[in-house]
């Protein structure tokens, strides 16, 4: 029997932001701090929105209000 071995991966968000982070501490370029972890920040708050979506919707359907 195979074992899978699981490869870690980095993601896209992740790619984005560290190279984000390298331009930024190299000087290539000058916006806040706050844009270069935007990617983090955009990405938590949109998957919080969809939870919220998800959640809401399902009390809808249950009309468990």
């Amino acid at each position: 029997m195979k074992k899978k071995q699981k490869s870690g991966s980095i993601g896209f968000i992740s790619c984005l932001t560290l190279l984000l982070i390298v331009l930024k501490l190299t000087g290539k370029v000058t916006f806040s701090w706050v844009w270069v972890f935007s990617p983090l920040w955009l990405s938590a708050l949109l998957l919080t929105l969809v939870f919220l979506t998800i959640l809401i919707v399902g009390r809808i359907k249950k009309r468990s209000w």
